[in-house]
């Protein structure tokens, strides 16, 4: 039997808008003076933005019965809510206002949670797709479907009894937590209760969010259902065509939804979440869909068993059968009691045998480690068709072997030969020996070389066991990362340091993490670097001893929300001049790693939380797990992104990426935005603007140097202290120097140092042109082309 095939909906007709518009008649509000609103009058409730449409439906088996329902305009198949799915009505019913100004369904008692406080009461239809009377909104008695933003209610979500019948099912979400079937439990949430369905793909929970398949495109139609099958998922609209596609289902394996398939069926599943039921050998489907045996069973005694291979069932256990020794006392078990119906046992050793009172909830995978034997009668000559690696092998030609009489043991030459043999296995019992003792000194030697080039670093060597002292075992965390742990500690000699404990990547491994950042950082010396003052490398372990730096990360000083909600103390708020000099001394560092060192050193992931602050809150960056050193005249090509979402500079995006210290430079203008700003750039948006205008850089750039008004972009923490006479230059070259450094073409961002000048002044800083995303458009910065005059900005380096 074909099971509850959910991907029909994706195939179901579709309607446009202009269709339903010549189908009916199209009104913003129910009031009532528009009471009563028949069936007969094609009339539509439609939202603001003409996503959704309300109204009354015809049942897609029974045309002659309505719902009077909430459906998707662009996906008219596509019902959300209906406000009578277990009492259709008639074409001769209506929606009216009562006299008391409830709205009911006449001549039903079906009626809405409210009563109109007053004659201008109306019932609209949100763009969201949730209609709303006076208090009450159908969000608060969801259907089967939940719509992204909407509030989750404290009830129960209830799926409909199969595609075309919108009645209550009899599968249920439970506190948001767990799907159940009657009573029965089956489909947990691994992150605790779910508590929204966001516009940009993000099903959120307790303890955590599952990203869908299409995570990030806002403008996107999605859904959360719990359809007929037993399945909760999430479908994502295909503009082009209106059609439904899952991005996110809890149930990998639909077999594992239970009462799929009735007794004495087998439930298999496909790729395509497809499943089916099928009769097992011996058995034959009724004109009621339902298997039963075609020999039946008459004397106990005259059974046999057929072996299914990869198929377990569930339920109709005896309780009271658990385990057996052998296959064989397993099956003697199931013959002596006439009620078993068969047995299931597992074949790894562990003897568990289950006897079937019921041949109920079968399933077959290829995962599963047990076999089913069912009874059947010795007169059913059936096969197996679910056969495994148990199957015997039979060979096709048939040979008949002579053995020779037993030798008599005082012949001499088996003597020689129990010799021979004896001193075959002393020398393969030696030739083991060697083999393990050179692959112990093996691993000892090469552990050795790794540690001597350890050695020659000018840095400390510390033991495990002195920072495990120093850490108390690790137990102040401090900070963490995609490349380790950050711990505070207190040496001997007083002096407080933070040790980094560096864990395995699937980018790269401990040992290149380990010597990439010690090599590099061992030798650099500046005063707005954190300097390393050892390491240490011992059993497996790769640990990076760093001055401590007390006042933390720049972030929790730009971005106070954001670590309040983590349930850290709210940091001092920084003043003009502070971050200022914040500022400069990022920028000088970062030249000194570009431009003064004998090495080229690409930091790759600036950012906030890698800047951290001394008590007088001068700036040292910090975290060079993720740097590439090269020589200053090459270009980099790297085989994966490296650093933070939202500060990458746009050249990331291609195929095996060329990377030089322009992508630095990138990073750095977004961080000195978010300094003169106090937003995080990824959570910036207006509600005034389209969302495709909500670029950090292109709003402060409008702002400061189209419409003059640089208040507009300053810190609002700020704003009582801004003095416009001994401000506004600083403001004014920290904005302009960003917007250079955030250009899209790497050519057209200045250096390192020429950003640092920028900042202290010593340069004139050129108007820069606008910032923009790189795949949203040609940036206003492009060359010309060969034989045009050159119109194109100078660069800042010009």
């Amino acid at each position: 039997m074909a099971a509850f095939a959910v991907t029909v909906l994706l195939f179901l007709p579709i309607f446009s808008a202009a269709a339903i518009s010549d189908q009916y008649v199209n009104f913003t509000s129910f009031s009532i003076q528009d009471s009563p609103w028949r069936v007969d009058q094609n009339r539509v409730l439609v939202s603001p933005g003409g996503s959704f449409a309300a109204g009354f439906r015809p049942l897609p088996t029974s045309p002659h019965l309505f719902l009077f329902a909430v459906w998707y305009r662009q996906s008219n198949e596509t019902i959300v809510w209906a406000m009578n799915r277990d009492s259709p009505v008639s074409n001769s019913s209506s929606l009216v206002f009562s006299k008391d100004g409830k709205l009911i369904l006449s001549p039903t008692t079906i009626s809405v949670n409210a009563t109109a406080s007053s004659n201008s009461t109306k019932l609209v239809l949100e763009e969201t797709g949730g209609l709303q009377f006076d208090s009450w909104t159908s969000f608060d008695d969801p259907m089967d479907t939940i719509l992204p933003g909407q509030t989750l209610p404290s009830i129960n979500l209830v799926a409909r009894r199969s595609l075309a019948d919108y009645r209550s099912g009899f599968y249920n979400l439970v506190n948001w937590t767990s799907l159940s079937f009657y009573d029965e439990k089956y489909g947990n949430i691994d992150k605790g209760p779910l508590t929204n369905l966001t516009s940009d793909g993000l099903l959120k929970a307790k303890t955590g969010d599952y990203y869908l398949a299409d995570f990030g495109e806002n403008d996107t139609l999605r859904r959360l259902t719990l359809d007929p099958d037993g399945n909760l998922r999430v479908y994502s609209m295909n503009p082009a065509n209106g059609r439904w596609f899952i991005v996110w289902r809890l149930i990998p394996n639909l077999c594992r939804v239970p009462g799929l398939c009735g007794l004495n069926s087998i439930c298999m599943s496909d790729v395509d979440d497809q499943v089916s039921c099928v009769c097992p050998p011996g058995f034959r489907r009724t004109a009621g869909s339902r298997c039963e045996p075609i020999i039946n069973i008459t004397a106990p005694a005259e059974t046999r068993f057929l072996q299914l291979d990869f198929v377990n069932f569930t339920k109709g256990l005896n309780p009271n059968v658990t385990s057996a020794p052998t296959l064989s006392n397993c099956e003697t078990g199931c013959l002596d009691q006439p009620s078993c119906r068969g047995f299931v046992y597992q074949f790894d050793g562990s003897g568990y045998c289950a006897h079937l009172e019921q041949l109920l909830e079968g399933r077959w995978s290829p995962g599963t480690l047990t076999a089913a034997y069912i009874r059947v009668s010795k007169r059913e000559n059936a096969i197996t068709n679910f056969t495994g690696l148990t199957e015997l092998v039979n060979t096709t030609c048939p040979v008949r072997l002579l053995l020779p009489e037993a030798p008599d043991m005082s012949n001499p030459r088996n003597r020689n030969l129990a010799i021979v043999c004896c001193f075959f296995a002393l020398e393969l019992l030696g030739a083991m020996a060697f083999f393990w003792t050179f692959i112990r000194r093996h691993t000892h030697y090469r552990e050795s070389a790794g540690n001597l080039g350890l050695d020659q670093l000018p840095l400390r060597r510390f033991t495990l066991a002195e920072l495990t002292a120093a850490t108390d075992d690790f137990s102040h965390e401090i900070g963490s990362g995609g490349f380790g742990t950050v711990y505070k500690g207190e040496l001997p000699d007083h002096r407080v340091v933070a040790v980094k404990r560096l864990k395995f990547s699937s980018r790269c491994s401990s040992d290149a993490e380990f010597w990439a950042e010690a090599a590099i950082i061992a030798r650099l010396h500046h005063l707005n670097l954190v300097r390393l003052w050892g390491f240490c490398a011992e059993k497996g372990q790769r640990l990076l001893v760093y001055e401590y730096v007390p006042n933390g990360s720049l972030n929790k000083f730009l971005f106070p929300a954001a670590v309040r909600e983590q349930g850290v103390a709210e940091a001092p708020m920084l003043d003009w001049s502070t971050r200022y000099r914040i500022a400069i001394g990022v920028a000088r560092a970062i030249a000194y790693l570009h431009e003064e060192c004998r090495e080229w050193v690409l930091h790759c992931d600036i950012k906030p939380e890698n800047i951290l602050l001394e008590n007088d809150f001068c700036p040292k960056v910090s975290d060079f797990g993720l740097a590439k050193l090269a020589t200053k005249a090459d270009m980099v090509s790297m085989s994966g992104i490296r650093g933070t979402r939202g500060y990458l500079a746009p050249e990331w995006a291609g195929i095996n990426p060329t990377i030089t210290a322009k992508a630095d430079v990138y990073s750095f203008g977004m961080v000195l935005l978010e300094i003169v700003c106090g937003i995080r750039n990824m959570e910036f948006q207006q509600s005034s603007m389209e969302s495709c205008e909500w670029y950090l850089p292109k709003w402060a750039y409008e702002k400061a140097c189209v419409e003059k008004k640089v208040e507009d972009i300053l810190d609002p923490r700020l704003l009582q202290s801004y003095d416009c006479r001994q401000h506004s230059k600083i403001v004014d070259r920290m904005v302009k120097t960003a917007i250079w450094c955030l250009q899209d073409r790497p050519e057209m961002r200045p250096s390192m140092g020429k950003v640092a000048k920028m900042l202290e002044g010593t340069v004139d800083i050129v108007e820069p042109p606008q910032a923009t995303i790189f795949f949203l458009g040609p940036s206003p910065s492009l060359s010309p082309l060969p034989g045009q005059k050159n119109s194109a900005p100078k660069t800042a380096d010009a």
